[in-house]
């Protein structure tokens, strides 16, 4: 699975993606994150608040931290 994170690499951007690790191998899901720091690209996604994460393209959260329930939802599908 894919995962973009987008944000300029702040603390938050950080825990955000070792929370999608720590969940993807709690659920034996194979995921290849990408962080995405440009801020021209962050804003043709669309995204006003970071950190963000996209999957397959769609940005399904923004703003904060996402929680242990929405990343293992996330994952899931």
């Amino acid at each position: 699975m894919e995962i973009a994170v987008l944000g300029k690499g702040c603390s938050r951007c950080t825990s955000t993606i070792e929370r999608i690790e720590r969940e993807a191998k709690a659920l034996g899901v194979d995921v290849q994150i990408t962080k995405i720091t440009d801020e021209i690209e962050i804003v043709k996604n669309g995204v006003m608040t970071t950190p963000a994460v996209m999957i397959d393209g769609k940005v399904l959260h923004s703003g904060s931290i996402p929680s242990i329930d929405a990343v293992q939802s996330w994952l899931k599908k």
